[in-house]
């Protein structure tokens, strides 16, 4: 997972993605965050009620990202805290991409018109831009559709379980987390190293959300940590970084990706979610 600079490039060791180094470095004061604090609604159906024995065992590392390659797409999110449905419109360009068909590439257009629909947002006048809850995302996602493409249900994760977000990764093809950056991660982002815990630890600089609220989607993971897709690239974050400041993370079941892979329901009870689903209705 180190980062090693060549020259005016950066090259990600595990991604091999080749970035511009100085003195072109992001300027975190540019970019948009946009997650709204963690709401739990005690409805939300868990991941644990739904897994089985049969479950697969996930592998050691897997990766997501090689038929997207590193044109993810901003998605308005340098200009407006969109992040919750930029994350989803990342999303639908990974299980697309992997369906063995064309891509899908959501506009820029689409997304801020989810964005709209769900939070009053007026890109006429930049009105009620204050961002969106992750619950509110899904809910409209399942129900009404962003960019076209709806999905058939979410269910959350339990808290700092990696074997949840490996089964997700792997099983449902990317995971849908919403993290509460300290200010210690925009050196980081600038410099294009890693997200890490910083050596006075969740204090000071390192306190969460003291940069704000993201949402973004993981598309990798391996034994150092887990890559999630930000401000249109590649980002890597720690395990220990995840631990420390994800405060909510799910897995989507979405037709995207289901049928293309002609998914199967051993290890996972999907009649059971869906008459659970119904009963919520």
């Amino acid at each position: 997972m180190a980062v090693r600079k060549l020259d005016r490039t950066v090259v990600d060791a595990r991604s091999g993605v080749t970035m511009k180094s100085d003195p072109t470095k992001i300027d975190p004061r540019k970019l948009k965050l946009g997650k709204s604090v963690a709401r739990h609604d005690p409805r939300t159906l868990l991941l644990a009620s739904y897994l089985t024995a049969a479950l697969p065992t996930p592998p050691a590392n897997f990766d997501l990202t090689a038929k997207v390659g590193t044109s993810w797409g901003m998605m308005d999110n340098d200009q407006i805290g969109d992040c919750t449905c930029a994350a989803a419109g990342h999303l639908i360009m990974e299980w697309t991409a992997n369906a063995g068909k064309k891509m899908i590439t959501t506009t820029d257009k689409q997304i801020v018109a989810a964005y709209s629909a769900i939070t009053g947002y007026n890109p006429v006048t930049g009105a009620n831009d204050n961002g969106a809850n992750e619950i509110d995302v899904l809910n409209y996602w399942r129900q009404t559709g962003i960019a076209g493409h709806k999905i058939g249900a979410y269910v959350a994760l339990e808290p700092a379980n990696h074997n949840h977000i490996m089964d997700s990764v792997y099983v449902f093809e990317g995971c849908y987390i919403g993290l509460q950056l300290p200010i210690s991660a925009q050196a980081q982002t600038q410099n294009h190293q890693p997200w890490s815990v910083p050596p006075g630890g969740m204090t000071g600089d390192g306190k969460p959300g003291s940069w704000g609220g993201h949402a973004v989607p993981v598309v990798e993971y391996d034994a150092r940590g887990v890559t999630v897709v930000t401000w249109g690239a590649l980002q890597v974050m720690t395990w220990t970084f995840w631990e420390a400041y994800c405060d909510e993370a799910y897995a989507i079941i979405s037709a995207d990706y289901l049928n293309a892979k002609k998914f199967t329901e051993e290890g996972f009870n999907m009649q059971q979610l869906q008459e659970d689903l119904a009963d919520l209705k």
